[in-house]
C-alpha cells in the first residue's frame, strides 16, 4: 500500500519510498516522473525501484495529481501542476541530492522541476523526453476539426494505450504553450542522460535531440536506441537505463 502526501489544496499524492544504505546510503535520491496517464506501478517504475533497493540507492515512485493513486480529475491536470508535483515530493521526501528519472511527459515535467531547483538536481536520466509536444507535436498534427473541437468543447479525444483516450483540455494545451522550453536555452549545469528509442512512433528522436542544442550542460550523452519504441521497457533497454542512472550516480 502507498503512502500519502497532502497538498496544500486538500490533493493527496500517493508515493512509495525505500532508504538508502551500504555503500550507496548517501548517494541521490531516484525520483521515478512516469509520463501522461501512467502510474507508478507501471513497468519501468517497479524494475529500477527494485535494481535500487538491491544496490542500495533511495528511491521514490509516485503518481501524479490525477493519475493512479493519487487524487484529482485527470481532465484537470496540467504540465505545471505535474511539474510542481514532482517539487513537492522532492522537497517533502527529500533534503539532499537527487536525481530525477524520467519518461516521455515526465521528462518535460522533471526539467521545468529541475529548473525550479537546479542546486538539489544531481542529474537527469531522460526516456524518450517529450519537452513542449502539447504545442509542437499533437497541436502540431491536429486537423482543422480538431483544432475547432478544442475551441467549442474543451476538450479533443485521442486514443491511448490505456484503458481510457488522452483527454487533450484546453487548459493543458494553453498551460502547455505557455511552458514551451525548447525554443530558448535550459540553464542546468547537471549530468543529463538521454535515452531514445529510434523506432518510437510517440516522440520522434529527431524531436528529443532538440535538447542536445537547448540544454547548458556540458556533461550530456544522447542515445538513440535501435530498435527501441516508446515504451524502451525491453531488457537491454532497461540495462541502458540502470547504466545512464549509474553513470551520474
Amino acid at each position: 500500500m502507498p503512502d500519502f502526501l497532502t497538498t496544500a489544496d486538500g490533493h493527496k499524492i500517493a508515493y512509495e519510498k525505500s532508504e538508502g544504505h551500504g555503500v550507496n546510503a548517501n548517494a541521490p535520491t531516484l525520483i521515478w516522473c512516469g509520463g501522461l496517464k501512467s502510474d507508478m506501478e507501471g513497468g519501468k517504475a517497479v524494475h529500477l525501484h527494485a535494481w535500487a533497493k538491491a544496490r542500495g540507492q533511495a528511491f521514490i515512485r509516485f503518481d501524479y495529481f490525477g493519475h493512479g493513486q493519487s487524487s484529482g480529475d485527470f481532465a484537470d491536470g496540467t504540465l505545471s501542476r505535474w511539474a510542481s508535483d514532482i517539487g513537492f515530493v522532492r522537497d517533502q521526501l527529500t533534503q539532499g541530492p537527487t536525481i530525477l528519472v524520467s519518461s516521455s511527459m515526465g521528462g518535460w515535467a522533471s526539467l521545468l522541476a529541475a529548473i525550479e531547483n537546479t542546486e538539489q538536481t544531481a542529474g537527469l536520466v531522460l526516456i524518450n523526453p517529450a519537452p513542449d509536444f502539447t504545442e509542437k507535436l499533437t497541436v502540431a498534427g491536429w486537423t482543422e476539426v480538431q483544432i475547432a473541437a478544442l475551441e467549442n468543447d474543451g476538450v479533443v479525444y485521442e486514443p491511448s494505450g490505456y484503458d481510457e483516450p488522452y483527454a487533450y483540455t484546453k487548459v493543458l494545451i494553453e498551460d502547455g504553450r505557455e511552458r514551451q522550453i525548447l525554443d530558448a536555452p535550459i540553464e542546468l549545469n547537471c549530468p543529463v542522460r538521454i535515452l531514445q528509442g529510434y523506432e518510437d512512433d510517440v516522440v520522434p528522436w529527431a524531436h528529443s535531440k532538440r535538447l542536445m542544442d537547448a540544454i547548458t550542460s556540458k556533461d550530456m550523452t544522447y542515445t538513440l536506441v535501435t530498435g527501441g519504441d516508446h515504451s524502451l521497457s525491453r531488457e537491454n533497454d532497461l540495462t541502458l537505463i540502470e547504466n545512464a542512472i549509474a553513470s551520474i550516480t
